[in-house]
């Protein structure tokens, strides 16, 4: 699913425009976002969790050469699903 399918159903499901829609899509999206960037995490009971987490830096191969090189610390986002949303795709 794209996020224009995705905003053409929340049009049609919430009786919205599409302009509304998408405003609402996105407003979401970056509010997610804002909150993962101050590092918060994010919970939508019935659908899951996002939160950031810190990778250590490690020892990495090139795959081109085989040479071994140092990958820096780095920040990730993780998503954990919740229970419903499992239940639900099972």
């Amino acid at each position: 699913m794209l996020k224009v399918d995705l905003i053409e159903r929340v049009a049609k499901e919430a009786n919205l425009t599409k302009k509304a829609a998408k405003e609402a899509v996105e407003a979401t999206f970056e509010n997610v976002e804002k909150a993962l960037n101050k590092g918060d995490k994010v919970v939508i009971s019935g659908f899951g969790t996002f939160v950031v987490r810190s990778r250590r830096s490690r020892m990495g191969r090139n795959p081109k050469t085989g040479q071994p090189l140092q990958l820096p610390s780095m920040k990730a986002i993780g998503f954990i699903a919740s229970k419903v949303l499992k239940k639900g795709v099972r």
